[in-house]
């Protein structure tokens, strides 16, 4: 009976250690995404090439730290996510000709996640992430011609997209994240009203680096003169 109520002071007595130690703050940043896809294209895997995205990438987390060492996020961004694919092949007057294609969505993510490690120096950061894409934009390059159109909420993509992600947060601010969506990008089952399937048997999961900076910063910290200091 002893132990019993020893072992319950010390369970009170740490949550409440570390409810004395929480802290709940919101950070916001934005990201410069690099991104590339594994492609399976009836059974082809070549034609990658790495997308640069510094723009529209904006997150806010809402952080609530659990002592020094362990924290927890969650929050909401928006996102510019795609790839570029250069042996794209197109059917046209029943030849296949190949072309380059830039697929793109914009997507509405909310991540949820754990930080471990020096909270306010250098810790790793690991979670999940689910977004939905709402605006969509295709480009295909053919004989040193372009061609594009963009829709909102397009079905030629998965609806829902599910991501991992991993990243370091560095002292001064500086972060860098790698993500992986186990969605495959472009919805499959998709039909023009010719018929046709642009995109069957076109696999692609995207995966990309990306730099942020003061992701986990708190914002009341960083925009008070020298409020940011325990954090560099």
């Amino acid at each position: 009976m002893k132990k019993i109520i020893l072992i319950v002071l010390v369970t009170v007595l740490i949550y409440n250690y570390g409810i004395s130690q929480s802290e709940t703050y919101w950070s916001s940043g934005s990201e410069m995404i690099f991104s590339f896809a594994t492609i399976d294209d009836n059974g082809s895997e070549s034609g990658n090439i790495m997308r640069w995205a510094p723009v529209f990438n904006l997150q806010a987390m809402f952080n609530y730290d659990i002592g020094k060492n362990f924290g927890l996020f969650t929050g909401i961004a928006v996102r510019n996510v795609g790839y570029i694919y250069d042996n794209y092949t197109l059917i046209e007057n029943e030849q296949e000709i190949i072309v380059k294609k830039k697929f793109r969505t914009y997507n509405l993510g909310v991540p949820i996640g754990i930080k471990l490690g020096n909270i306010k120096k250098m810790f790793f950061y690991g979670g999940y992430e689910f977004e939905m894409p709402f605006h969509y934009k295709e480009k295909t390059f053919r004989d040193e011609k372009k061609e594009k159109f963009s829709a909102w909420f397009s079905s030629r993509v998965e609806q829902f997209q599910h991501a991992f992600i991993v990243g370091i947060q560095f002292p001064h601010g500086a972060n860098i994240k790698f993500k992986y969506y186990v969605s495959s990008f472009h919805n499959q089952n998709y039909t023009e009203t010719s018929g046709s399937k642009p995109y069957e048997g076109l696999n692609s999961n995207i995966f990309y680096f990306s730099l942020n900076y003061n992701l986990f910063t708190p914002v009341k910290k960083y925009m008070k003169k020298d409020g940011g200091k325990e954090y560099f």
